[in-house]
C-alpha cells in the first residue's frame, strides 16, 4: 500500500495534522487529510464539518456545500452547519437559498432580531 504524508499515520494523528495545516491556513492541505477521515469514518460531524470549512475557505464552494448537506441532512439543527451552509450559498450568489439557512441559524442560536420580538 502506498501512503502519502496526507494519509499516513493512525486517525488521531491525521486529525491533528489536519487541524494544523487548517490553523496554518493551508486549507487545501487540510482538506487532503479530512477527505480520507470522512471517507473512512463518514458518521463523524467533527472531521466533515472542518472538511467543509477548509473547502469553503480554499473557495470549493460546492465541495463545500455537499458536504455541509450532509451534515444538515442528519442534523437538521447543527446550528454551525447551517450558518456555514448559508454562508457558502451566498458566495455563490444563491442569496434567496442562503437566507433560509442563516435564519434557521439564527434562530438556532437564539439571535432574535427586535422584529421577532415586538410581534410578541
Amino acid at each position: 500500500m502506498d501512503t502519502t504524508y496526507y494519509d499516513h499515520g493512525t486517525a488521531a494523528e491525521r486529525w491533528e495534522r489536519a487541524q494544523r495545516f487548517f490553523d496554518a491556513k493551508d486549507y487545501a492541505g487540510a482538506a487532503r487529510v479530512l477527505a480520507g477521515l470522512v471517507e473512512e469514518a463518514p458518521e463523524q460531524t467533527g472531521p466533515r464539518l472542518l472538511l467543509a470549512r477548509a473547502y469553503y475557505h480554499s473557495a470549493q464552494l460546492r465541495r463545500a456545500e455537499a458536504e455541509l448537506r450532509v451534515i444538515v441532512e442528519r442534523d437538521p439543527v447543527e446550528h454551525y452547519a447551517r450558518l456555514m451552509l448559508g454562508r457558502t450559498l451566498q458566495r455563490q450568489a444563491r442569496h434567496e437559498e442562503a437566507e433560509r439557512h442563516l435564519r434557521i441559524a439564527s434562530a438556532l442560536a437564539g439571535d432574535f432580531d427586535d422584529r421577532d420580538r415586538d410581534r410578541d
